[in-house]
């Protein structure tokens, strides 16, 4: 049952995603090339208060911000420095990029897909596998099948050695049943997140690389109003961010 739920939210997200990838790319070049003109042109007119106007524009915009300007000046040293977040933002991006593409190859030879779901924006990716797989209802402890599924998946991450893992544990709105040991679904979700994180350790990925978080029922992919979607909510994700060296 929970194979072929998974399949119908995760074959949405791949669409989206290669919509998503080609829009980012189109986008962040027309910024790339906003931001060198700017510069050039704050080089031969030494018009301090515009330049510090539109800059200031340009970076509003790449952070997704409607806010007011600031009247103080910018020098372009500080200019420089902002051409240049840019452009590591942008080379994050394309790397993030191909660590996707493996994901989609993750999925076919592993035969996860349709299983373990993956979705990709603003850099970071997320892989998403389904919790009433990974654990048996009520349980906070990997079934067999669950880590199996982990196992498939160690190979990708030691692969990838320069993300970082932040394996995050949901359930659904239901509270653990009377005579439970857990005392609410925020114990169930942590413990769960713990547990995948210990065996991921166990099989040789950094620590420093993991954190784990206990999230309950809070995100929801869909509303709690059925058992189909409750069991959609029931999930554990992999949230990859690229570790940037020497910040």
């Amino acid at each position: 049952m929970a194979e072929s739920e998974e399949l119908i939210p995760h074959n949405i997200e791949e669409e989206e995603g290669d919509v998503q990838e080609w829009l980012t790319t189109f986008s962040d070049l027309t910024m790339l090339l906003l931001v060198f003109f700017i510069l050039l042109y704050s080089m031969s007119v030494p018009d301090e208060k515009k330049i510090s106007t539109t800059l200031q524009a340009v970076t509003a915009a790449l952070q997704g911000k409607e806010t007011k300007l600031a009247t103080s000046t910018i020098s372009q040293q500080e200019a420089g420095i902002i051409l240049d977040q840019v452009m590591m933002n942008r080379q994050i991006q394309l790397a993030q990029q191909k660590v996707f593409s493996d994901v989609k190859l993750l999925q076919t030879k592993k035969g996860l897909e349709g299983l373990v779901g993956a979705n990709f924006e603003d850099g970071i990716i997320t892989l998403r596998a389904p919790g009433d797989v990974l654990f048996a209802r009520g349980d906070v402890n990997l079934s067999d099948r669950g880590r199996a599924i982990i196992t498939e998946m160690k190979d990708f991450f030691i692969q990838h050695s320069d993300q970082t893992i932040n394996i995050r544990g949901y359930t659904d709105d239901q509270p653990p049943p009377a005579g439970s040991r857990f005392k609410d679904n925020w114990e169930v979700s942590s413990m769960r997140a713990v547990n995948v994180l210990r065996l991921l350790m166990s099989m040789g990925i950094e620590p420093k690389r993991l954190t784990s978080t206990g999230l309950a029922d809070l995100n929801p992919l869909f509303p709690n109003t059925s058992e189909e979607y409750r069991a959609q909510n029931r999930r554990v994700e992999f949230v990859l961010e690229k570790r940037v060296y020497g910040k």
